[in-house]
């Protein structure tokens, strides 16, 4: 994968974990109980957007954890703030364990990419050291 298209993999995948950093807080947010329709829209929007990045990031880079069924099954369980918020609170702290686990392999995933680009870097660089061209 050339240098460019990682950089534009590491900014997706950033803003991807923006989305996932804002899916927490609306469970927060339902826990609250202080929530109204716009709030439950940007919810469903946020939720939008995690499943359809998460398509395009599975087509650029090969990732076994979290699985597409893991985040699924997440983003699934929260079907609205309404029903957030009418969890128990069992219910709610595996939730968030789950959450906490994707967010977390997600942000592996991004480590691996930048190790991947730093040896893409580390390449050209001897490359043109030797005064060769990096393809």
């Amino acid at each position: 994968m050339s240098n460019k298209k990682l950089a534009t993999l590491i900014q997706q995948m950033e803003n991807y974990l923006e989305c996932w950093k804002l899916f927490n807080q609306f469970v927060t947010l339902a826990q609250s109980k202080k929530f109204g329709p716009e709030d439950e829209n940007q919810f469903l929007e946020v939720k939008s957007i995690i499943v359809q990045e998460l398509e395009l990031i599975l087509s650029a880079v090969e990732v076994s954890s979290p699985s597409k069924e893991d985040i699924h099954t997440l983003i699934g369980s929260a079907s609205s703030l309404r029903n957030l918020s009418e969890m128990n609170e069992v219910a709610l702290r595996n939730l968030e364990g789950q959450w906490h686990k994707i967010y977390i392999s997600l942000h592996s995933i991004l480590g691996q990419i930048k190790v991947r680009q730093r040896a893409d870097d580390s390449k050209s660089m001897f490359a043109s050291f030797f005064g060769k061209k990096d393809k």
